[in-house]
């Protein structure tokens, strides 16, 4: 099978997702073999490649997507802020996407990538801090509050695993006006 490709020839996959993430099979199914249903048949609604946002879009728009459970397209869409925004800012959103993905991988049930991402992500964005003029609320990020809880749910991934983690637990508020 050859590779979906965008009008430059770089790779993309434009296979639908379900609400993690995850491919789904181009015939509707997911892994498994398991219909999209839900999702709907074409899956999920997906963020464009070539996205571009300013910072303030950006953080808004990945704040709701965690609200509402998405941590997987909160990530495309931190990744396309790093990819995009000012070199100074990359800890930042690269961390918060790294963040993002650990969310991820707790809602698929992989403890271990989850702790990994997390912690990898929250020192990224603790390393963009020491440089930033506003170190702790950019874009009405609350850095403080995001960082706190993805450490403390980092701890009780790698104490007691993912059991007894809720859903709400696994929406950090990234947003001051989220609280």
């Amino acid at each position: 099978m050859t590779r979906d490709r965008d009008a430059a020839g770089r790779p993309r996959n434009a296979r639908p997702r379900d609400a993690l993430g995850r491919p789904l099979d181009r015939a509707g199914a997911g892994p498994g073999g398991i219909p999209a249903g839900e999702g709907g048949a074409s899956g999920e609604l997906r963020i464009p490649d070539d996205l571009v946002l300013d910072g303030a879009a950006a953080a808004a728009l990945a704040g709701q997507l965690l609200a509402w459970g998405r941590p997987f397209h909160a990530h495309e869409v931190l990744e396309a802020a790093w990819k995009t925004g000012p070199a100074a800012e990359r800890d930042l959103w690269q961390g918060l996407a790294q963040i993002a993905v650990g969310l991820t991988h707790a809602h698929r049930g992989n403890a271990r990538g989850a702790v990994a991402l997390l912690r990898r992500g929250t020192q990224r964005v603790r390393s963009f801090q020491t440089e930033a003029p506003d170190p702790d609320r950019p874009y009405g990020l609350d850095l403080p509050g995001f960082l706190a809880a993805s450490d403390a749910l980092a701890d009780r991934i790698e104490e007691h695993g993912l059991a007894g983690i809720s859903a709400a637990d696994l929406q950090p508020r990234l947003l001051v006006a989220d609280r």
